[in-house]
């Protein structure tokens, strides 16, 4: 610290140079620091009620003629896990556009050592989900082995791997029961530890490959809610799913997948294609 000197009158100088004195001193000091600004809540992560959230954030109603590469990319692949027998491939034969909808087509065609051939698509970086309300409309196809979904991964997933992520099944379906929707998450430190839970939904009549249904998450902080047509079918907490990885963000994907642990194989004459069709993806928040 630099010092200083004064001469200091006793009487003409007195209130003069003991001013500058404390003005001097005063200067010495550290200013005081603002207070920290309180955290701020992340938004939606207080829970609503179904009906609350009305803001459209984002979406994709699929209106061009081409997927929309700043939302999505194509995964092509010939081999899957659960011994699934599809290649996946960016051909518009798999995956086209008309009318406003997203067409995803499984074919029964040879590709190298695959049978069948469909498409899968994903909003891994490019498209992450919050807290809020994910709306899917889809209509979906039905026949022994076959196996659309609609679903979610941990956006951290490329650097911890699965299921330490987490996986939210929003909609999956067994062909062979076209009329039951099933939701499920997968979580654990590890695959040897992985745990799931689930539950299903049953339409009071006929199928979901009959007409268009409309799958939601609403996703809070410690809370995931799944509803079909707004009717709520399933609730997850931290007290059902230990470790409870679903408060990060997280990404959507689309796919039909053909055969494997699921629902079995398809017979060799189930005909094909089997398409599923989504009208749109919507996500909402509540007004903050």
């Amino acid at each position: 610290m630099r010092m200083f000197t004064f001469d200091l009158s006793p009487v003409a100088h007195a209130g003069i140079g003991l001013g500058l004195v404390l003005s001097l001193l005063a200067c010495t000091e550290d200013p005081p620091k603002p207070l920290p600004a309180p955290a701020a809540t992340e938004p939606n992560a207080a829970p609503r009620d179904y009906a609350a959230y009305t803001q459209l954030v984002a979406a994709d109603e699929f209106d061009g003629s081409a997927l929309n590469a700043q939302r999505w990319e194509y995964e092509v692949r010939d081999d899957w896990f659960n011994n699934e027998k599809q290649a996946t491939t960016n051909s518009p034969d798999n995956l086209y556009l008309t009318g406003g909808q997203l067409h995803i087509q499984a074919r029964r065609e040879r590709l190298r050592h695959r049978e069948f051939t469909s498409a899968r698509i994903v909003t891994r970086g490019k498209w992450n989900f919050g807290y809020g309300r994910l709306d899917v409309r889809a209509k979906l196809p039905q026949g022994k082995g076959i196996w659309p979904a609609i679903w979610m991964l941990g956006a951290n997933e490329p650097t911890v791997g699965w299921p330490a992520c987490g996986e939210i099944d929003i909609m999956e379906l067994r062909g062979s029961q076209p009329n039951r929707n099933v939701t499920t998450v997968h979580y654990g430190s590890s695959a040897a530890t992985r745990q799931l839970k689930g539950s299903s939904y049953q339409l009071p009549s006929g199928s979901f490959a009959d007409d268009f249904h409309t799958f939601s998450l609403v996703r809070s902080k410690d809370q995931l809610r799944w509803f079909v047509d707004g009717t709520p079918v399933y609730t997850i907490t931290p007290a059902d799913a230990s470790p409870y990885p679903f408060n990060l963000p997280f990404y959507l994907i689309l796919n039909v997948a053909v055969g494997g642990d699921f629902d079995g194989d398809p017979a060799p004459t189930e005909p094909f294609p089997k398409e599923m069709v989504v009208d749109y993806v919507r996500f909402y928040q509540y007004p903050q």
